[in-house]
């Protein structure tokens, strides 16, 4: 029961990116004084710059992490042909301290949907050992979450968040 009320379940992260995981690390994502909650909604004109991703740990926690953003609706949500299309990676993050200290595989790329609500994941992977071969992806568009978890050895997620966004209206010229 308590399955069909978790947010990424019902926001259907788990399914169309992931895999159902257990949380074992905090993750608190900001743009600017905005925390992302699963399932709110942030302008896209609020995301142009990265945000700041914090990863909850013990001082003394040596692991590293692998931060990921997709967005699983592009082009638009009914007909999400470049599924997923990523926005940024981050490698070799230490563990209690954020994304910034890590490595920039990819680089960030802000949400601009062109149609309908689109959902942006940030998920996060505990490494098995630093990332020195991590290659950036040949191409943004029809990235898989899962094949790049798999290719990499990283396993299932430790802790994953989501926010929908949608274009936001022009400003009329008369």
């Amino acid at each position: 029961m308590a399955r069909s009320t978790d947010p990424l379940v019902v926001g259907r992260v788990i399914g169309d990116v992931i895999d159902m995981f257990v949380p074992s690390m905090d993750m608190a994502v900001y743009y600017g004084s905005k925390q992302v909650t699963n399932g709110c909604e942030i302008k896209p004109s609020a995301t142009v710059d990265r945000p700041n991703v914090q990863i909850a740990g013990r001082h003394f926690d040596e692991s590293l992490y692998t931060l990921v953003m997709t967005d699983p609706d592009a082009p638009s949500p009914s007909e999400p042909n470049m599924r997923e299309w990523v926005h940024w990676i981050v490698t070799d993050i230490p563990g209690a301290t954020d994304a910034a200290q890590g490595r920039e595989i990819l680089p960030y790329m802000g949400p601009r949907p062109p149609i309908g609500i689109h959902r942006y994941i940030f998920v996060l992977f505990k490494q098995p050992g630093p990332m020195v071969m991590m290659m950036p992806p040949q191409a943004r568009n029809n990235f898989s979450t899962r094949a790049f978890a798999s290719q990499y050895s990283l396993g299932l997620p430790v802790s994953a968040a989501y926010f929908n966004a949608q274009k936001e209206p022009g400003t009329r010229k008369r």
